[in-house]
């Protein structure tokens, strides 16, 4: 009986101490400040002769649920299964502006943290800012123009 309760006592207070520096941990990173970044690919935009003759044929062929704007994409974060993270694929008309100045058939939307603290990096950086930040529904949007012209969308999406 006296083991069962040393055990069962040297049980609690090693959960005890791991709860307590977990705590400890987590409000010492949480305090840190974030540094903007990437944290994954917000959709995939590319220009085509018939966005929706293309939508439908990609419904057909490979069972996308597409709707008017292409196919939303659900996932769940693998650190955070309740966290809910959404993917973007979307053809254009090929006669679409809303990838210039670049002159590519292509835009990458890239999912960001800390929008403003990445936006003032990459000024630093002497990177290309195309317009201000956006705030919207979705969150915040900005596009930059990479190394080769591309031009690129980043995304901070509302938690």
């Amino acid at each position: 009986m006296k083991k069962t309760t040393l055990l069962l006592l040297a049980i609690a207070i090693s959960f005890g101490f791991g709860f307590s520096f977990k705590t400890i941990l987590t409000k010492q990173l949480s305090n840190k400040t974030k540094t903007g970044k990437v944290t994954g690919i917000g959709g995939v935009f590319f220009k085509c002769k018939d966005p929706m003759k293309l939508k439908e044929w990609y419904k057909t062929n490979l069972g996308l649920p597409t709707n008017e704007y292409g196919v939303m994409f659900e996932w769940r974060q693998g650190s955070d299964t309740t966290n809910k993270g959404l993917t973007q694929w979307s053809p254009f008309p090929e006669t679409t502006k809303y990838f210039a100045p670049s002159t590519k058939d292509f835009m990458i939307n890239y999912r960001v943290e800390n929008m403003e603290e990445l936006v003032g990096q990459l000024k630093k950086a002497g990177v290309t800012i195309a317009d201000t930040v956006e705030n919207t529904d979705y969150g915040k949007f900005v596009h930059i123009i990479d190394l080769e012209g591309n031009k690129v969308e980043l995304w901070e999406p509302k938690e």
